[in-house]
């Protein structure tokens, strides 16, 4: 046993600090269990964002407005997704992390296909509270169990690998969701986005295999050495680079979430006739067209500037912690202009084609931060710590940033007089500005990394 030393006093780590490096899991189940965990987060995020290409069409059948538009794709879910996140991590700590990943995939899954039956706002924001509550489930203990499958040296890969599940998962809910809602209306799309998630929670129950139950020994350890709430929060007010990369990241996220509602709204208000047009050259409508143009783009750019980011933490942090947080910060700079271009351009096709380079640079954060969330803690403390950090990076980016640029909008539109179209145009300018605050804090972690980490 080592210790790790605690503002509380000492705190007992398992011996293994890397993990389960001994796990007797064989390379070619850890392949598949990655797989897997991948697959079940693009599912997970598929449910969560396909109501992002559903919005306009949503707004126009239940007459709502941009707030409430934001209220019900951001804090209604957040409120619950991050609340109760914290909580599952402490039974992740001790319990079977495969059964929780299961139970929560089957949940948020049965309250997508509920929303389809929602006949007013209040309604589908009662049924996207099941959806986050699902969903809380999912990221921490899987967090927890990728770091005990992989080695350290490539533990920032491995959560990027997972991390793709954002945007791939993005991409198929705007493709689908885009293509079923031109066809068959909104409802159809949440209906069909709800059941693949239960066939994935029937093979995380049967096939997902919790290291803990295999190895007596460790899980000997872990429960003589669990840390309590109050003793892991504790540790990690003495660790500053935990807190630079959660709200350096939880900017990114207000930015990032409070865009996704408002992108196809934005192409829909200022270029309908080009986009209507291009839409038709692909026999499509424009929500089904902007769906498959979004999807595609910003899902593909999205996942492989999630790989790069973790590549390029792994390939030059051996040499030098500090390398995990210069991409994120120089990222966060570029994409200021990048968008700004994107949503100042007058021609809809080259504005897409800038959004791909956004969407690169706005997911190499994923493996860095995620990679050293796991690494300033002791093993002991893993899926408590990836709880804290989605419930800053949830509760400030999914909770307020959809809500925020909604609010932006209306008064942009009402407010100032400038009308809907111009509206959502500002709102989504004025909202990215804050990538300045990320490079900042990405910056301070850089100064704090290397002297930080633990494991």
């Amino acid at each position: 046993m080592t210790e790790a030393v605690s503002p509380s006093g000492p705190v007992a780590t398992p011996a293994s600090e890397g993990g389960l490096q001994a796990a007797p899991f064989s390379k070619a189940y850890a392949r598949y269990a990655m797989w897997l965990l991948l697959g079940i987060y693009v599912i997970n995020f598929l449910d969560r964002q396909v109501i992002n290409i559903l919005a306009e069409p949503i707004k126009q059948d239940l007459g709502l407005a941009d707030w409430q538009l934001g209220l019900m794709s951001g804090l209604a879910f957040a409120v619950f997704y991050t609340f109760l996140g914290i909580p599952i991590a402490r039974l992740a700590e001790r319990k079977n992390r495969a059964f929780i990943i299961g139970s929560a995939t089957a949940v948020w899954s049965g309250f997508t296909a509920l929303c389809a039956t929602a006949g007013n706002f209040w309604q589908l924001i009662i049924f996207r509270i099941g959806v986050g509550v699902g969903e809380a489930g999912c990221t921490p203990p899987a967090h927890s169990l990728i770091v005990d499958y992989t080695p350290k040296e490539k533990r920032a890969s491995a959560l990027a690998f997972y991390s793709m599940g954002t945007p791939i998962g993005s991409l198929l809910g705007l493709v689908m969701g885009g293509l079923i809602a031109d066809a068959y209306g909104w409802r159809a799309a949440f209906l069909v986005a709800g059941v693949p998630g239960l066939i994935f929670a029937l093979l995380a129950f049967f096939t997902l295999k919790e290291p803990r139950k295999l190895m007596a020994q460790h899980a000997a350890q872990v429960a003589a050495a669990s840390a309590t709430f109050g003793q892991t929060m504790s540790y990690l007010m003495q660790r500053r680079t935990f807190w630079f990369i959660a709200f350096a990241a939880a900017i990114k996220a207000f930015i990032g979430y409070g865009h996704a509602p408002f992108t196809a709204s934005f192409f829909l208000r200022n270029h309908p006739e080009e986009i209507a047009a291009l839409a038709a050259s692909f026999g499509l409508g424009p929500v089904g067209f902007l769906g498959l143009a979004l999807g595609v783009i910003s899902g593909t750019a999205g996942a492989i500037g999630s790989w790069v980011g973790g590549w390029i933490a792994d390939k030059y942090g051996r040499k030098d912690l500090r390398a995990y947080m210069v991409a994120p910060a120089i990222a966060s700079l570029i994409t200021i202009p990048v968008y700004i271009t994107a949503v100042s351009i007058d021609q809809a096709s080259v504005a897409l084609f800038i959004l791909a380079i956004n969407a690169f640079l706005g997911t190499l954060w994923y493996g860095p931060v995620y990679g050293t969330g796991q690494s300033v803690v002791p093993p002991h403390m893993r899926a408590t710590a990836a709880a804290i950090l989605l419930f800053i990076i949830n509760l400030i980016g999914l909770g307020l940033g959809p809500l925020a640029v909604g609010l932006l909008s209306d008064w942009f539109n009402k407010g100032m007089g400038m009308g809907a179209a111009e509206g959502v145009r500002w709102a989504l300018i004025v909202s990215t500005l804050f990538g300045l605050i990320a490079f900042v804090c990405f910056w301070l972690a850089r100064r704090t990394i290397r002297e930080e980490t633990v494991s």
